[in-house]
């Protein structure tokens, strides 16, 4: 099924990424014509707010596609959401990549995104029927239990359709990408795992009598390339017990190759290749992926 289908990969921007050095990182991506720049939500950290981050990566390059990797959605207002999404996509159109998660990664975060207690997966739904619908109607009226819409418009939609996507692996997760999504992306599941991912959102859609096209799965791939730290292997441990940690990070470009290529044959063919680790450069580090991952496109 895999050979059929567009097999892109994509960078996200390593944690130690500040505003000092993002711009001239964003010029070397679209100078070495790499597909996709990701940029993940992480408040307490150096790097840039992903939404802040897409409209400066958007506005200097002119080929570079820039998503979220990804972007909490419950808790922010999904009307100013998806009129921040229409002005992007307006602004540069087809290279907006929303990808949105249930919660943050990191708990001390959790309180940034307010929204009733036990309510979460509630309010998660609702916000996306509600861009959804902004995106796509001149004039919109909701009536949920959470927003409420009175005949309002974004005026300027965006001229061509806007894909949502969502990340996530737990089964309610799983089933909400079948309901309401127009994509997956993934992260730390084996080969065998994202293919029964995968298997579980298209049930899901079918249920639903919907259909997500078929490259519209995918998987971020941290990669180590001097070797997976301690550190990383450590936080592997606790958020997937059991699991090897080289079953999940690659320790090396042959690895990202390898891992890359059994989620392929798992049926996923976008993907986020996510620096960890020393670095000799960032420029270095683009040259091997262009030499090591690029040839995987097809």
């Amino acid at each position: 099924m895999a050979d059929e289908l567009k097999i892109r990969i994509g960078v996200g921007i390593d944690g130690g990424t500040g505003a000092g050095e993002f711009g001239a990182r964003v010029d070397l991506l679209e100078k070495f014509g790499v597909d996709s720049l990701w940029l993940p939500e992480a408040v307490y950290s150096e790097r840039i707010d992903p939404l802040i981050g897409m409209t400066h990566a958007l506005a200097r390059t002119s080929k570079l596609k820039v998503g979220t990797g990804v972007s909490v959605l419950p808790g922010r207002n999904p009307v100013l959401v998806a009129k921040q999404l229409s002005s992007l996509a307006g602004l540069a159109p087809k290279r907006v990549l929303p990808v949105f998660g249930l919660q943050p990664a990191r708990k001390a975060e959790l309180d940034l995104f307010p929204v009733p207690q036990g309510q979460r997966g509630a309010v998660f739904d609702e916000s996306l029927m509600v861009i959804r619908a902004l995106l796509e109607q001149d004039v919109v009226s909701f009536d949920g239990e959470y927003f409420q819409l009175d005949g309002v418009s974004l005026s300027a939609r965006p001229a061509n359709r806007l894909d949502l996507w969502l990340g996530g692996s737990a089964p309610a997760g799983l089933r909400r990408i079948g309901r309401l999504a127009d994509g997956w992306l993934g992260s730390f599941l084996t080969p065998p795992d994202a293919r029964a991912a995968r298997e579980s959102i298209q049930a899901a859609a079918a249920e639903a009598g919907r259909e997500i096209e078929a490259d519209h799965f995918g998987m971020s791939i941290a990669l180590a390339p001097g070797g997976i730290p301690p550190e990383l292997a450590a936080s592997v441990a606790r958020r997937k017990p059991g699991n090897d940690p080289a079953a999940l990070v690659a320790g090396s470009w042959a690895d990202a190759r390898r891992l890359v290529e059994q989620y392929v044959e798992a049926g996923l063919t976008k993907f986020v290749i996510s620096p960890v680790g020393h670095q000799d450069s960032y420029e270095s580090f683009l040259e091997t992926f262009m030499t090591e991952l690029v040839p995987l496109q097809n």
